[in-house]
């Protein structure tokens, strides 16, 4: 039985993995603010992150997954209120690479600004830098778009909802736009094989080695929902922010590294069905956003 930590615990990726390390076996600690449902099988360290004192000093963890960092100041207040560290696994993002370079990004490419995810990756990099620098068995996962059962995010969500109302789904321009996605329980299980195999290569994008448009990964969403979908398509004059779930940026990581260690990966479909599942028993821990509002506009007044 492993000890792990694991910071936050109750929403989306960090409760999935909570979860997920327990059935394993594990002994798994989360340290949250204790203001949601804990999950089963945990043991709760209540606590603030950036006000820790001495809550950590009397355990010992053989594993930290760091799921919740998004600044040099989360890591930094984490590293200060434990007495040892064997191995760090933060869980970072692809926002850390700039726009510009070439794609697929690969993980020897230098970071830097990107102006579409803006500080959200620079502070990021900043945390990424940090640990790297102070824990020698630290590890940096950089995923795309996450998705799985236990999501809050409307994305997902957000066309099955479409999908079981059997509405059209207002697509951006022509649906080229490709996107890749990771599902949680890749995320966890490649986790795992980092505690146990510690690789030498300390940094590693990861996702599925596929991308699919947006048309596709909608009609996959809908298929998911048991229906089929029928696009309208949404010219450029209209942010697609407004009634879309991604912004309007294309990228694709480089998983070569990934695939070393883990080459198999879950079937985007049989990931949405198995998020379908989950959603439609959970729908009200999902934070909604009013696309459908601006959709209703667009339907209204017939300008799409």
């Amino acid at each position: 039985m492993r000890n792990i930590l694991i910071t936050g615990g109750t929403v989306f990726v960090s409760r999935y993995a909570a979860e997920y390390f327990v059935k394993k076996g594990d002994h798994v600690f989360v340290l949250n603010r204790n203001t949601r449902r804990q999950s089963e099988g945990v043991t709760l360290i209540e606590g603030d992150r950036h006000d820790l004192g001495d809550k950590l000093k009397n355990y010992h963890f053989d594993i930290v997954l760091d799921i919740t960092a998004y600044t040099r100041a989360d890591i930094e207040n984490l590293i200060t209120a434990l007495d040892h560290i064997n191995q760090y696994i933060f869980v970072s993002s692809s926002a850390v690479y700039p726009e510009t370079l070439q794609q697929p990004f690969s993980e020897s490419q230098k970071c830097g600004p990107n102006s579409i995810w803006g500080d959200y990756g620079t502070n990021k990099l900043e945390a990424e830098r940090y640990l790297l620098d102070k824990v020698p068995q630290a590890y940096i996962l950089r995923p795309p778009y996450l998705y799985g059962p236990m999501e809050n995010v409307y994305r997902e969500p957000f066309v099955f909802d479409c999908a079981d109302a059997e509405r059209p789904f207002y697509i951006p321009k022509d649906g080229s736009m490709p996107l890749q996605f990771f599902y949680v329980e890749d995320l966890c299980r490649f986790m795992d094989i980092i505690i146990e195999k510690q690789p030498e290569d300390h940094i590693f994008n990861v996702g599925n080695r596929e991308v699919v448009t947006i048309k596709e990964w909608v009609k996959m969403c809908y298929e998911a929902a048991g229906k089929k979908a029928r696009l309208v398509n949404v010219d450029a004059s209209h942010s697609q922010r407004d009634y879309f779930c991604f912004h309007d940026y294309a990228y694709e990581l480089d998983v070569t590294k990934q695939n070393v260690l883990m080459p198999d990966t879950k079937p985007l479909l049989e990931g949405l069905k198995e998020s379908y599942q989950w959603y439609r028993r959970n729908s009200e821990l999902v934070n909604k956003k009013p696309y459908l509002d601006y959709i209703s506009k667009l339907e209204n007044e017939k300008i799409y």
